[in-house]
């Protein structure tokens, strides 16, 4: 099974700011192809910004408190941001994440870019984390 970090969203009241501050600082550069794959019709269409080095990508999304009651998600990935990992085979990581104690409440095809599978988890003693294939 091959693991690798996918990207870091990172959430505030000013999507514009983050954008210009990541872009300049770090300077990331757009990445085009993720806004038209963004599912905007099931509970999130708020603000956001798609960064890259190349590889590793930084999400900059727009801050939303209810998108977990509006998506049906236990874990609400826009609350404080989450690091999000792709994997090769997310049923036996799935199955790693739950022998070691972290539930796993969610499942949501598609829901936030088409052509995927993701969930999040809250791994103890941590903030929450997302995967994606």
């Amino acid at each position: 099974m091959k693991i690798t970090l996918h990207h870091l969203n990172l959430c505030s009241g000013n999507v514009p700011g983050m954008e210009d501050f990541y872009s300049a600082v770090l300077e990331l550069r757009p990445e085009p192809s993720l806004a038209g794959a963004r599912v905007t019709t099931e509970g999130y269409a708020a603000p956001v910004a798609f960064l890259s080095d190349g590889q590793t990508q930084l999400h900059l999304a727009e801050t939303d408190l209810k998108v977990g009651f509006r998506t049906g998600q236990v874990v609400n990935p826009l609350e404080r941001g989450h690091i999000a990992f792709r994997t090769d085979d997310i049923a036996a990581f799935k199955r790693r994440l739950e022998e070691r104690a972290s539930p796993i409440p969610t499942m949501a095809n598609g829901r936030w870019a088409a052509g995927t599978r993701s969930f999040s988890t809250t791994p103890p003693a941590t903030s929450s984390r997302s995967t994606r294939t």
